[in-house]
C-alpha cells in the first residue's frame, strides 16, 4: 500500500484548487460511516480537533478492519501488513494503534501449531492430516484409529504406548500417522516425525560434522517419536544397534511412546533386521531390537486396498 503522505499528495494535485481538492477529501472522510459513529462516540472533539488530525482520520478509514479489503494476507492492503488499525481518543487527541488482523492472527495460529509437529522428510500431504478427514466407520483402520484417540484422551497425563501400525503400501498408515502428530499439536505436545530412509541419511552425514550424538539425544527425549516405514531402508548393524537401539532403549526405560508404520509384521521385520550385516545373521539383536519396539507400541494390522492408487 502507498504511503499516506504519497496518497494525500497525489489527491491534492488531481484539482487545480487545493482549497477545492481539500474540502473534497473532508468531505468524502466524514461522510465515512465508520468516522460518523466514532464522532458521534467522542463529541468533546470540536472542528478544529477534527481538521488537526483529519490525516488520522483518512488512514484510518483507509485500510482494511477484518480483512474485508483484502483477498490474502499476503496480499494485504494496510499499512503494515497483517496489522488492522484501531481508533480511539485521549482528551482531544485522535489515536491509532495497530493490532494483529483476523487472517494475521489465523496465520500465527497455524505457525505455533505446526511448531510443535518436528519432521524429518514428512511429506506435503501430511502436514495438513487430519483425524475429522479419515473414516471412522472404516472396519479395517477402526482399530487403530480407536486406539489413537485413546492415546490422544491420555496423551496430556498419562500417555499410553504408541502404535506399531503394519500392513500393505498405501492403506493410510502415514496419514493416521500424520494425523496424529497435529492433533497432538492442537494439545500443544511435541511430536517427531521421521521417514526411516531419511532418517539414516541424516545419520549419516552427521557424523562428518559432529552433531551425532545431539541429533540422537532429540530423538531419544522428544515426547512423542513417530518413525515411519521402518524397515524399508537399508541399516547397517552399526545403525540398527547403536542409533535405533540405543533410543528405543531410552524410550523404553523412560516409558516414552513411539509411534510406527511399516509394511512388515513383527515377525518378518525381525528377518529385515537380522539381515543387516550381508556376511551373517544376527538374529539376537534383531530380537532384542523388536522387543523393544514391543515395549514401547502395540503391534496393529492395517489392511484394505490401495488408497493412492
Amino acid at each position: 500500500m502507498e504511503s499516506i503522505q504519497s496518497a494525500l499528495k497525489k489527491w491534492l494535485n488531481e484539482s487545480n484548487s487545493f482549497q477545492e481538492s481539500y474540502e473534497k477529501m473532508k468531505s468524502e472522510i466524514l461522510k465515512e460511516p465508520e468516522v460518523q459513529e466514532f464522532l458521534e462516540e467522542n463529541n468533546q472533539l470540536k472542528s478544529s480537533d477534527i481538521e488537526r488530525q483529519l490525516i488520522k482520520l483518512y488512514e484510518y478509514t483507509s485500510q482494511s478492519k477484518a480483512c474485508e479489503k483484502c483477498p490474502a494476507l499476503n496480499e494485504c492492503c494496510n499499512l503494515v501488513q497483517g496489522y488492522a488499525p484501531k481508533i480511539s481518543t485521549e482528551g482531544k487527541k485522535i489515536q491509532l494503534t495497530y493490532d494483529k488482523c483476523p487472517r494475521k492472527l489465523q496465520h500465527d495460529e497455524q505457525l505455533r501449531k505446526k511448531s510443535f509437529v518436528q519432521s524429518l522428510h514428512m511429506p506435503k500431504r501430511l502436514l495438513e492430516a487430519s483425524l475429522d478427514q479419515v473414516d471412522l466407520d472404516d472396519p479395517e483402520r477402526f482399530e487403530a484409529i480407536r486406539k489413537m484417540e485413546r492415546f490422544l484422551h491420555e496423551a496430556e497425563n498419562n500417555p499410553s504406548k504408541g502404535l506399531y501400525l503394519y500392513g500393505p503400501f498405501g492403506v493410510g498408515k502415514s496419514y493416521l500417522l500424520g494425523a496424529l502428530a497435529n492433533a497432538l499439536a492442537e494439545l500443544q505436545i511435541q511430536s517427531l516425525f521421521i521417514y526411516m530412509p531419511e532418517f539414516v541419511r541424516e545419520i549419516k552425514s552427521s557424523i562428518n560434522d559432529s552433531t551425532i550424538n545431539q541429533k540422537i539425544d532429540r530423538f531419544k527425549r522428544v515426547p512423542v517419536l513417530i518413525l515411519d516405514d521402518i524397515g524399508s531402508e537399508h541399516q547397517s548393524p552399526w545403525f540398527r544397534d547403536e542409533v535405533l537401539g540405543a533410543i528405543l532403549q531410552y524410550r523404553m526405560m523412560e516409558e516414552l511412546p513411539v509411534f510406527f508404520t511399516s509394511n512388515y509384521s513383527l515377525k518378518e521385520l525381525e528377518v529385515v533386521l537380522a539381515s543387516a550385516n550381508k556376511v551373517e545373521a544376527e538374529e539376537l539383536k534383531a530380537r532384542r531390537i523388536i522387543e523393544r519396539v514391543k515395549q514401547v507400541s502395540e503391534p496393529i494390522a492395517m489392511l484394505g486396498e490401495n488408497r493412492r492408487s
